[in-house]
């Protein structure tokens, strides 16, 4: 064109610089479209009374289980028609997929059927994916969260009176501490724990469960009588969670047909294909009913859980009258040492990013060096760390002038999740 400069290199050299810039804008322009469309569907989740959604279409496996890149060939994703909503997106346009109401849902089918992908793509809901990712409209409750049993995790002070009760060695469950928790007490706390950081649902995995914390059969039942049982299975109380405090979950099970009897919503994977089996197993629950058992009554769990810090010993280069500087090593993903403390995070699911674990120990280091004083409540700490994050953003880490690089904010859930791993006193 005429403005692109004298001789050969003038034409050639601005179209492509104008080529390029076009391509770029284009990119960014469908990454806003698309993240407009997921922030819209989050907002049609609440008004429909929906846990999540998933997209006609999407290709939930994965290449491998160490890759995020969707497999090559693989079933797409399509909604039972009794399940299927409609949206209109802003962007998009016209969207249909299954919506998983609120309430209590079951997924069941044989082995290697795809229950448990669905279920990874439904703890991973809670982000955006990107173009590309084959998950981009599969769309959970922001506050969903990924419960399992955790032999040997720290507990300290949770009221999991709730699910255990009447210890024979006498220990307190109203407020239950250890070092060492076996898997019932550890799944019982991580509930609890759960719905002091505000979840809304529950994704449980039959498999990565603790069976005597999940259901006990009618044999058992009989064999070992209520009052020698200690534990109040997770069965017992998926009601009472959904009706009075407005927790849904959202379970997969392969192994015990109990679960079918307090299901709303219970989801065959047949060969990767969802296929809606509510109606028919509910004529089959009344073939197969559950024998009487009339669980405690329902209370709420109370946490009045004061933060205390873990003892650090002065260093050689301390100056006496001045708080201990603590220093943070981030492992990976999977936890990171402060001070001389490990915080362990394995099984904290969700956390898919080390960007994200170092932002926690970050976070962590912060309340301890200024905010755990003995007095402060749990809650009081995790809400004021997030309200600043939520008015800062990473900036709040920031000790100078500048913004520290290498970080990705986690969901108060998380922040909970690694606070309650922290071993102190």
């Amino acid at each position: 064109h005429p403005g692109a400069g004298e001789g050969p290199k003038g034409w050639a050299v601005r179209p492509l610089k104008w080529h390029a810039s076009w391509v770029q804008n284009e990119a960014l322009r469908k990454a806003i479209c698309l993240a407009e469309d997921q922030a819209f569907i989050r907002q049609e989740l609440k008004k429909r009374s929906l846990a999540a959604f998933v997209s006609d279409g999407a290709i939930l496996p994965r290449e491998s289980g160490i890759s995020s890149r969707p497999m090559k060939n693989s079933v797409p994703f399509i909604s039972p028609e009794s399940l299927r909503v409609s949206m209109e997106l802003p962007h998009r346009g016209t969207i249909t997929g299954m919506g998983i109401p609120c309430g209590i849902t079951l997924i069941v089918g044989g082995g290697y059927h795809g229950k448990s992908t669905l279920l990874n793509a439904l703890e991973l809901g809670i982000y955006d994916h990107i173009s590309g990712d084959g998950r981009e409209y599969v769309i959970t409750d922001p506050s969903a969260q990924k419960l399992r049993s955790e032999d040997g995790r720290f507990i300290k002070d949770v009221d999991i009176s709730l699910f255990i009760n009447d210890l024979p060695n006498k220990k307190d469950t109203l407020c239950f501490s250890t070092e060492d928790a076996s898997g019932s007490t550890s799944q019982a706390a991580g509930i609890v724990e759960s719905m002091e950081a505000g979840s809304k649902v529950f994704l449980l995995d039959e498999d990565t469960s603790a069976t005597n914390f999940m259901v006990r059969d009618s044999f058992m039942q009989r064999v070992i009588c209520r009052e020698k049982e200690p534990i109040t299975p997770f069965l017992e109380r998926a009601r009472d969670l959904y009706e009075k405090t407005g927790i849904s979950t959202i379970l997969v099970a392969g192994s015990s047909g109990a679960f079918f009897h307090i299901a709303d919503t219970v989801i065959q994977m047949d060969n990767y294909h969802p296929v809606d089996i509510t109606a028919v197993t509910k004529k089959l629950c009344q073939e197969y009913p559950l024998s009487d058992i009339e669980a405690p009554a329902f209370r709420l769990p109370e946490s009045h859980r004061i933060m205390t810090k873990a003892k650090v010993a002065p260093s050689r280069h301390s100056r006496p009258g001045q708080p201990e500087r603590l220093k943070t090593k981030v492992h990976g993903k999977d936890g990171f040492s402060l001070g001389k403390t490990e915080v362990d995070l394995r099984y904290v699911e969700q956390l898919i990013d080390s960007e994200q674990t170092a932002s926690l120990a970050l976070l962590l280091k912060y309340a301890c060096e200024h905010l755990i004083d003995g007095k402060r409540t749990l809650p009081e700490i995790i809400t004021y760390l997030d309200t600043q994050l939520k008015r800062q953003g990473l900036s709040f880490f920031s000790e100078g002038s500048y913004i520290p690089c290498g970080y990705a904010l986690p969901r108060i859930q998380e922040i909970y999740s690694c606070f309650n791993r922290y071993r102190r006193p």
